[in-house]
């Protein structure tokens, strides 16, 4: 969290802003979520449209890479909540236009990986930047795979598919990823894809001749057990 309330209490407010791209710097690089806070959209409470200043402060949060934007006072206790939420989901779509995609952001030729999900992950991205897919389906119990993957600046979506409650609420804040109520009855693995490829075209994220990478586990169902990356061409199933 970068509570820039508390920061510029304690540090001064001229401070604030490298202090916040220091921090979600560091916390990118650690693999944990980066939330910006505090007087976001702040006039809004009182106005329905925000300054040039609070749009370019939204946008640079996004540009930065944080993983999310807070309001408070805004939606909270302000006149104008929902236009408040709209005008930072436009503000925020647009940034992301914008930023660079970048596979290597942290991660280098070098770097050692001590887990073999993460190995995966890192290498799934590494493939969806430089062949040409539309969509990741990573199935996940603990939403581990599709964390390290949100840590990279790509333009590919990454859909999340699980069965897990708890996991589809924390990948809300994944920065990239689409989490996916996804639940079968299949022990079949070839089957559990095929029902992959169906749900991510049910929501029209991809279509007849796309390409799909998917990420999952040999052991269905087990938690950290990512193991595997292949990548599928829509329809080649049904023929």
């Amino acid at each position: 969290m970068v509570p820039r309330g508390e920061l510029g209490v304690e540090v001064g407010d001229a401070a604030v802003p490298g202090l916040q791209k220091k921090m979600i710097r560091m916390a990118r690089q650690k693999n944990k979520l980066a939330i910006i806070a505090t007087q976001m959209m702040e006039s809004m409470i009182t106005s329905p449209i925000p300054t040039r200043a609070e749009v370019s402060d939204v946008a640079n949060g996004v540009l930065d890479g944080t993983d999310a934007v807070m309001l408070s006072a805004e939606t909270a206790a302000g006149q104008y909540p929902v236009e408040t939420i709209a005008a930072m989901d436009r503000i925020c779509t647009e940034a992301e236009k914008e930023a660079e995609t970048s596979f290597m952001s942290q991660y280098t030729v070098k770097k050692h990986f001590e887990r073999v999900d993460e190995t995966v992950a890192m290498s799934a991205m590494f493939t969806a930047s430089h062949v040409n897919v539309k969509a990741i389906a990573a199935l996940t119990q603990s939403g581990s795979t599709t964390l390290w993957m949100s840590r990279m600046n790509t333009d590919v979506p990454i859909y999340a598919l699980t069965p897990e409650v708890e996991t589809r609420r924390k990948l809300t804040l994944f920065r990239g990823v689409y989490p996916v109520n996804f639940k079968t009855t299949t022990s079949d693995r070839e089957q559990l894809l095929i029902e992959a490829e169906d749900e991510l075209r049910r929501r029209g994220a991809v279509r007849e001749g796309d390409l799909i990478l998917l990420t999952y586990g040999e052991s269905i169902g087990k938690t950290g057990g990512t193991n595997t990356m292949k990548i599928v061409r829509v329809g080649d199933h049904k023929k």
